[in-house]
């Protein structure tokens, strides 16, 4: 049974069991594949839905485990969102439910928009998230995340 989560409903498509590792699989709108179940793409499917379904992002310019180069390593960044001219405009790291939101975490995302440039990052464990307004001045605490429109 899947935790609940601090956001609206997300109606995921789930697959039974088929893999090596005897996890049940969910269906990635974006990658338009069928990945492992874990606890982590439970919080990131989720998500996706409620950026995709309630705030307005679109899906068509939405990037899942999308590469990002630093300092000569890639690493994976959760969800990427470009605006109308396919500039990175929000990164969102991701966690799962059991894992806190910690300094960690926040250094993580700020290493990926180093090359990125985003004007947002979004921190979640699908209970707790935060957003977090980002230019070449200062970071700052956001109270919700933008909507789409109002983010471009």
């Amino acid at each position: 049974m899947l935790p609940q989560l601090n956001l609206p409903e997300a109606n995921l498509k789930l697959k039974a069991p088929a893999t090596p590792n005897g996890k049940p699989q969910v269906w990635d709108e974006c990658r338009k594949l069928y990945v492992s179940l874990t606890p982590e793409e439970y919080v990131r499917q989720s998500f996706l839905s409620y950026l995709i379904n309630v705030l307005g992002y679109p899906r068509e310019r939405t990037a899942v485990e999308a590469t990002v180069n630093v300092n000569g390593q890639n690493h994976r960044a959760d969800i990427i969102i470009y605006d109308l001219n396919m500039h990175p405009l929000l990164i969102v790291e991701c966690k799962a439910p059991t894992v806190q939101i910690s300094q960690k975490t926040l250094d993580q995302a700020l290493r990926y928009n180093t090359q990125l440039g985003v004007k947002y990052i979004v921190l979640t464990n699908g209970l707790r998230h935060y957003c977090l307004g980002v230019s070449p001045q200062n970071v700052v605490i956001l109270s919700q995340i933008p909507p789409y429109l109002k983010g471009v």
